[in-house]
């Protein structure tokens, strides 16, 4: 009788542990994505349109499965392709490393749980991808002391999770950010459209250098239109790579259509943008006004960056121009082969006056440009 007892009694608690509850798994809608209770309905419907984009991106192996879950499966390489990434020591910092120390001691030798102000202080306190490290250490540590000693099978509260996921994108551990979308998981982490909102930006980023990359004009647009059309915030290497290739492909017009976009989402050019804004003015025609884009951005960078400037200014005289040509009509290449040939070593001329700005005009790679225009 006492074996049967127990029986029962055990299988009671597995059912228990094992029900999905609305706090930590949520349920998947038709169309894929986790609804969980956590958080207001006003919260859901503001992170739904931005969702969607996550969603689309099901395409080249990039996203595979349905839902959140295949979060697990997006090609996201160690360091994030965001600008605005942690330049910090590779190191964990002292303050995030006592937290984790003391955390630990807590649950690991005092066998008490922790108070939750040293998890929200060392989420707060993340600057670089090895506090982003002992954080998921942490919280690792947390959730089995709270699943074994405490018999709480719930995850942590929507809000950490969605705190611990802006964490892992300002300092740009998107390995780590995926993790917060597993619907499985060790660290007592709840997946939700609004964790999901946060790695927008970074996918973008991905999804752009794939199009760069594979020479993919019409994918980029369709996708960054649905990016634009869902509100991400795209960080400053996706307009880098998007104006680029805009001016690779010598498309002037959608050009300053992304210029507007990026003014609009932060007022200080990058090399890579200011670069591609003077490869348009030449495009139109206009060396000196190029010119006058370069001198600027040359002069905001600090000394130790502005030997980008020059590299960049190298590649536009002697790499663009050949392959700008080459995705012209063959109707204008001639033209705009004399063209180049013309406003290029200008724009060089009116550099060195102003700035001083040595670069290297051969002229035997704007008659090859004139030449394959023939």
């Amino acid at each position: 009788m006492q074996a049967i007892s127990r029986a029962r009694r055990l299988q009671s608690l597995l059912k228990t542990s094992l029900r999905p509850s609305s706090a930590r798994l949520g349920c998947l809608n038709d169309g894929g994505i986790i609804q969980s209770s956590c958080g207001d309905p006003q919260q859901i419907s503001r992170y739904q349109s931005s969702y969607s984009a996550l969603g689309s991106l099901r395409f080249s192996g990039l996203v595979q499965d349905n839902g959140l879950g295949a979060a697990r499966h997006l090609i996201i390489p160690s360091a994030s392709y965001s600008s605005s990434a942690s330049t910090d020591a590779d190191g964990p910092r002292d303050t995030v490393k006592e937290l984790h120390e003391k955390i630990l001691e807590s649950v690991n030798t005092k066998r008490t749980m922790a108070p939750n102000a040293w998890t929200w202080s060392m989420i707060d306190n993340c600057r670089n991808p090895e506090d982003i490290k002992l954080l998921f250490d942490a919280l690792e540590k947390l959730r089995r002391f709270r699943l074994s000693n405490l018999r709480i099978h719930e995850n942590f509260n929507c809000h950490l999770c969605r705190e611990v996921a802006k964490a892992c994108v300002r300092v740009g551990a998107l390995d780590f950010a995926k993790k917060t979308l597993w619907k499985h998981n060790v660290y007592g982490l709840t997946p939700s459209i609004a964790s999901a909102h946060h790695l927008l930006p970074g996918t973008a980023d991905i999804v752009f250098s794939i199009c760069y990359n594979t020479n993919n004009w019409d994918l980029l647009a369709k996708y960054s239109k649905r990016f634009v059309k869902a509100g991400v915030k795209l960080h400053r290497a996706a307009f880098d790579i998007w104006m680029n290739f805009a001016a690779k492909r010598g498309d002037v017009q959608s050009l300053w259509k992304i210029e507007e976009l990026r003014s609009q989402s932060t007022k200080q050019h990058t090399p890579g943008t200011a670069i591609a804004c003077a490869k348009g003015l030449l495009l139109e025609g206009k060396p000196d006004e190029a010119a006058a884009i370069v001198h600027a951005i040359n002069e905001s960078l600090p000394d130790t960056k502005q030997g980008s400037i020059v590299v960049e200014l190298q590649k536009l005289v002697s790499e663009w121009p050949l392959e700008v040509i080459k995705h012209q009509k063959p109707e204008d290449r001639k033209a705009l082969a004399a063209a180049l040939k013309s406003h290029i070593p200008a724009m060089v001329n009116s550099l060195l006056n102003t700035t001083g700005l040595q670069v290297t005009v051969n002229m035997e790679d704007l008659i090859k440009a004139e030449e394959i225009s023939a």
